[in-house]
């Protein structure tokens, strides 16, 4: 069996991982024992981040209908609910869209679901 050197598949890899922690500080951006360590932590950082910002913007959004939604003289729960009692299919990232800059279209459709409430 003829002999296999490794030496560019091995330099590649590590080359690989050196790319991906360009910018880390100290050893962490050029020694591949603690690169490999590092790269390993920010990629578990990464994905926590990515489910956190979809948190984060929901929160976010609930507070802008909330806030628009009082200067209507509604709560934010009583809206969603009279929202969907109605049939408006508007997603939260919408309505706050709307709520922070498009106020007179926010307020037509705050006018259309209270109209009919007791």
């Amino acid at each position: 069996m003829p002999r296999v050197k490794r030496g560019t598949i091995k330099r590649k890899k590590r080359t690989k991982l050196l790319k991906e922690t360009k910018g880390f500080r100290w050893g962490r951006k050029n020694r591949k024992r603690q690169a490999k360590g590092a790269a390993l932590h920010a990629r578990k950082h990464a994905f926590i981040g990515r489910k956190k910002k979809k948190r984060v913007f929901r929160a976010l959004w609930n507070v802008k209908i909330n806030a628009a939604a009082r200067a209507h003289g509604l709560s934010y729960s009583r809206l969603m609910g009279l929202l969907k009692t109605h049939g408006v299919g508007l997603n939260r990232r919408t309505l706050a869209h709307l709520a922070e800059y498009e106020p007179k279209e926010f307020e037509k459709i705050v006018g259309q679901v209270t109209k009919t409430r007791v």
